[in-house]
């Protein structure tokens, strides 16, 4: 893996190699599930459909995997991904509501509109 940083491997944290390990296994499982996803619609043989989406699925479940691995252990991901995921909303204006969601949740008083938290007023 050495010869895929773009920065010297030297200068690097423990935690910057996890966190290329594990964007390079995101996108590894990524192009899997797209390569037997085309082999799936390109086949003219049943059995070998049923195959291929089986293993299509299970590359889905590994990249599902290490894009927890990202929520759990980078505050922008879990950001993001908790913003844009099951959400109704056109995708492309999910941010711009949670921006108008998120100004009319403050208050005057700074308090994010939360009241306190330990049980007083």
């Amino acid at each position: 893996m050495s010869g895929e940083y773009h920065e010297p491997l030297e200068k690097l944290t423990p935690e910057a190699v996890e966190y290329h390990r594990i964007i390079k296994s995101v996108i590894e499982e990524m192009e899997a599930i797209d390569w037997y996803n085309q082999r799936a619609v390109a086949t003219d043989d049943p059995e070998v459909q049923a195959i291929v989406e089986h293993n299509r699925d299970e590359e889905i479940e590994h990249a599902c995997m290490g894009l927890e691995w990202l929520r759990r252990n980078s505050p922008v991901w879990d950001e993001m991904l908790r913003t844009f995921l099951f959400q109704t909303a056109k995708i492309t204006e999910i941010e711009e509501d949670g921006e108008v969601e998120e100004a009319e949740n403050v208050s005057g008083d700074g308090s994010l509109g939360l009241g306190n938290m330990r049980g007083g007023e």
